[in-house]
């Protein structure tokens, strides 16, 4: 499998800012490679936008590209305990290196929030609206940016 990684980040970032949630974008990016659709593909991550249902819990980019390490690793089989290890240290690596780019993998430490009415169930649940001002504060397209980056190095470096 030949891929321009660049190709799929700049996908990625261009879903982003077309107003795709953070993980749609990283998922939608890549799909086609295991045969979903755009709209499959963004249906199947709509919900993990935003830290996870805008709870601001895990940043919904690092879930797009946990949920493609699942479709490139994740095992079928229930009692494969090796494939399930391998597919979760896959996932763990790609933590390790989103957060040494990023700092966390948590959304409400990625964009500073502190107050718990901001986060967690009853957190808001209306988006906010996505103009200049939203990018110019957000690191959202940087996050995208990064998932979509490192899954496309990960799937570079097993087709080798």
């Amino acid at each position: 499998m030949n891929i321009n990684v660049e190709e799929r980040v700049e996908k990625a970032v261009e879903l982003f800012r077309q107003g795709y949630n953070c993980s749609q974008s990283v998922v939608a990016a890549y799909a086609d490679i295991y045969g979903f659709t755009t709209e499959q593909s963004l249906k199947m991550a709509a919900s993990f936008g935003a830290g996870i249902g805008r709870m601001r819990e895990t940043c919904g980019a690092a879930c797009g590209m946990f949920l493609l390490a699942g479709l490139q690793t994740g095992c079928t089989d229930p009692k494969d305990n090796a494939g399930k290890g391998a597919n979760y240290a896959v996932v763990q690596d790609m933590a390790a290196r989103f957060r040494k780019m990023n700092g966390s993998i948590v959304c409400a430490e990625l964009l500073g929030l502190r107050e718990p009415a901001q986060t967690g169930i009853g957190a808001p649940t209306q988006p906010q609206e996505r103009n200049a001002e939203y990018y110019k504060k957000r690191p959202c397209v940087e996050m995208v940016r990064s998932a979509a980056q490192i899954f496309g190095e990960y799937l570079v470096s097993e087709n080798k």
